[in-house]
């Protein structure tokens, strides 16, 4: 064979030169036999209701499973993470023009289940190196309204739970973590979901846990619990041998419906047995790319304290725009020309999104404008430099390695460094053409 290299081959793609090649990935999400028997039998026995422990010995197997896996803490399957996160609120009687102090760095359901209680988001900074919210931001913007800190695990990576904790008890305030990404996580040796008064976890089939739409809130409390389960379960879950007698009288019809299916139950169980296993195969993978970036000059991994294990659900790095001469985005798109995913998850800080801004509104009605007139907010032109910045320049990426593909680590590192190999080229591309079009999934 000739080792002869072609002309093209150095020559990046964007610009007319041969690829490095597709980045893929293991099959995900995955199910076991014995998972996908359990669902078959569940099927077959015409089990499609779920209305909790005392209906479904799959729910209750479901969340005995996750209440072990979470040290104890009491456990409600619901039907997504954004109906843990809700369901979060109602049991910690967060609604109304309460506050909670939040992050703008996040997907909307972080947001949206503080707006469908009726309370306000109150938006602070985050992190420039990883994007979580920074603690430092937090006790600026507490009032006399405030009612919680909501901490979101952006990418599987663990906000700063113990200072996160001093302040909300300092204060008197719950603390509600969004784990949707993070299963698994851990600062400082404690999970993520074990700190807060209550957390919410996402499931469905993109998740680090995945089933096929399903989610789950664990809380130290009981009253927690079944507030909760009020809010968002068949008459509360009320036939079940624990509810609260001095409950009963408020137990009625008038919920969502955030229930989990026995199909779904299943499916939690059985990932529960694995997850130990997915969870360590990405962060060998990702310490593996990490060794294999270390001299890239334009694009690195956050650094993260001792005792911050990440999950690694999307891979996120931080692109040095000044450096490297060309935008985020024309250097995601070159990067996507050579077989890599590349991307930025978050489109813009959450208080811009036009459906947060009464003033002079004119979409389709939204029920949470009201609160936000009434609370007087105005979202519009937020500094949140930290934020910005990262919208601007951090690069995500899929990173669904859970067996073997440490050939395809070495093609993503092998194609960010032929991506700066050839910069000057990708700079006189930008002059000529002008910056990449926003570089999303």
């Amino acid at each position: 064979m000739s080792s002869v290299i072609a002309p093209n081959a150095s020559k990046l793609a964007l610009l007319g030169g041969t690829k490095v090649g597709e980045v893929t990935y293991s099959k995900f999400p995955v199910f076991s036999d014995r998972a996908i028997e359990r669902v078959v039998e569940v099927l077959r026995a015409g089990k499609a209701i779920g209305l909790g422990r005392f209906h479904s010995p799959e729910i209750e197997e479901a969340e005995l499973t996750i209440s072990r896996y979470h040290g104890g803490r009491e456990v409600l399957a619901v039907g997504s993470g954004h109906a843990a996160l809700q369901c979060a609120l109602a049991g910690l009687e967060i609604c109304n023009g309460d506050e909670v102090i939040t992050t703008p760095y996040t997907w909307g359901a972080s947001i949206s289940c503080i707006l469908h209680q009726n309370a306000i988001p109150v938006f602070v900074d985050v992190e420039a190196d990883t994007g979580v919210i920074d603690p430092a931001q937090i006790e600026a913007a507490i009032t006399p309204r405030t009612k919680a800190i909501l901490a979101v695990h952006i990418f599987g990576q663990p906000a700063n739970l113990q200072k996160l904790r001093a302040i909300a008890d300092k204060h008197g305030l719950a603390l509600i973590e969004d784990g949707s990404q993070a299963h698994g996580a851990e600062i400082g040796g404690v999970k993520v979901g074990n700190v807060g008064d209550a957390a919410g976890f996402s499931c469905m089939g993109g998740k680090v846990l995945p089933t096929t739409e399903a989610g789950y809130l664990v809380t130290p409390s009981k009253d927690v619990f079944w507030k909760a389960a009020m809010i968002g379960q068949h008459m509360g879950r009320s036939p079940e041998k624990d509810f609260p007698n001095e409950l009963r009288p408020w137990v009625d019809s008038l919920v969502y419906t955030h229930r989990v299916t026995p199909l779904n139950a299943v499916l939690l169980t059985e990932q529960f047995g694995v997850i130990d296993a997915w969870v360590n195969e990405r962060r060998r993978h990702a310490e593996l790319f990490r060794a294999k970036i270390a001299d890239a000059k334009y694009l690195k991994l956050p650094d993260y304290a001792p005792g911050v294990k990440p999950v690694y659900h999307l891979l996120t790095m931080n692109f040095d725009a000044e450096a490297a001469g060309v935008t985020r985005d024309t250097f995601a798109a070159a990067l996507k020309a050579e077989g890599m995913l590349a991307f930025g998850y978050v489109p813009s800080p959450i208080p811009d999104w036009k459906r947060l801004h009464w003033q002079g509104y004119e979409g389709p009605r939204v029920n949470w404008l009201q609160a936000l007139e009434k609370a007087g907010v105005d979202y519009r032109g937020m500094a949140l430099p930290n934020c910005r910045h990262r919208v601007a320049n951090s690069i995500e990426t899929r990173f669904d390695f859970i067996d073997n593909q440490e050939a395809m680590v070495s093609r993503m590192a092998e194609v960010i460094h032929k991506v700066e190999a050839n910069i000057g080229a990708l700079r006189d591309h930008e002059r000529s053409a002008g910056p990449a079009a926003p570089a999303k999934r």
